[in-house]
């Protein structure tokens, strides 16, 4: 009697020398701009040894970049949800910033209250944007736009368009003291990229984010709830832009309302330069905290080099436009 019954052939291995390649691309487009990150640093070190290898050129990249990453942060959680673009962050930046030495130093409120106050402001603020945007339905730009440049205005009211200092010295010290060769600031930066890239990663709520950003009506038809994650991205914005204004305002002893604004361009180059590392395409904390530093140390050795004030400007405008392209040339592969 004939076997009718079917053998399934065993699955051919794939030869090493296929594979390679494509392991090899996969690695080299997540890790590119670092291995670039890691060839600048090189000739700036070989170019001007003697001012860019110093303990202050370190401090000065890795140290002083906290409210470039908080502003990225703020920046990112709208970004992942789909929101382009949310323009009134470094305003909102500002104007907690400055809050905290106006309403202390100016009105004489304890320095805690105060900054509880510019942290509260900011977060209304994300709400007031997301009830605009999600609620009403208005256009992203025009809501965020027209709040960045109302905000700066209610900023320079505030301090009378000057800078105003003051703050006590210990509230700067929780922010400075020294850790490790680097201040406080660095690691609560640091902090809040991880506790970011894990819940993007390990949550349903980083996963629901994700989802929403991707395809809103597929992420509605699904379950997600979609006005809620989209409204909440906001505050959360609006939360760690006053937090990052709380730190910014204590390490320097106060603020100056019309600084806000220079970090707009920053931000945007080291969020969209950020989709180009470790996951290609995809805005992710990680990557935007390694191009958070890799901007930083390409103004400061060119600075060292002798470049004028204007090469910051130069250098964060190129960069946004390459970093553009390549997300999203990145994006239509993926």
């Amino acid at each position: 009697m004939a076997d009718t019954s079917t053998t399934t052939a065993p699955a051919v291995p794939q030869p090493a020398a296929q594979r390679r390649p494509v392991r090899f691309r996969e690695l080299s487009s997540r890790l590119s701009v670092i291995g670039v990150w890691i060839l600048m640093a090189a000739l700036f070190a070989a170019l001007i040894p003697q001012t860019f290898l110093t303990a202050g050129s370190f401090r000065t990249i890795f140290g002083g970049q906290t409210a470039l990453v908080f502003l990225a942060a703020a920046l990112l959680v709208t970004l992942i949800v789909g929101e382009f673009v949310d323009m009134s962050i470094a305003a909102n930046f500002g104007l907690a910033a400055i809050l905290v030495p106006v309403l202390h130093v100016t009105h004489h409120w304890d320095v805690w209250l105060a900054a509880l106050a510019a942290i509260v402001v900011a977060t209304l603020v994300g709400l007031v944007n997301g009830l605009l945007v999600v609620k009403v339905g208005v256009n992203t730009i025009v809501v965020t736009l027209g709040m960045g440049t109302f905000l700066l205005g209610i900023a320079l009211l505030a301090s009378n368009l000057q800078p105003v200092s003051g703050l006590p010295a210990w509230f700067g010290q929780l922010v400075l003291v020294n850790v490790l060769g680097l201040p406080v600031s660095f690691y609560l930066g640091l902090l809040l990229m991880l506790g970011f890239a894990y819940v993007l990663a390990f949550t349903p709520l980083g996963r629901n984010m994700r989802f929403v950003g991707e395809n809103r009506e597929v992420s509605r038809l699904a379950g997600v709830r979609v006005t809620r994650i989209r409204l909440g991205a906001f505050i959360t914005a609006g939360l760690i832009a006053g937090l990052g204004g709380v730190i910014t305002s204590a390490a320097t002893g106060g603020f100056d309302p019309n600084v806000a604004n220079v970090y707009l361009l920053p931000m945007f180059a080291a969020a969209f330069l950020g989709t180009a590392i470790l996951q290609p395409g995809r805005f992710n904390p990680l990557g935007t905290l390694v191009a958070v530093y890799f901007l930083a140390t390409g103004v400061l050795g060119l600075q060292l080099l002798g470049a004028a004030s204007w090469v910051s400007s130069v250098f964060y405008g190129g960069v946004l436009v390459i970093a553009v392209t390549i997300s999203t040339v990145l994006n239509r592969a993926r």
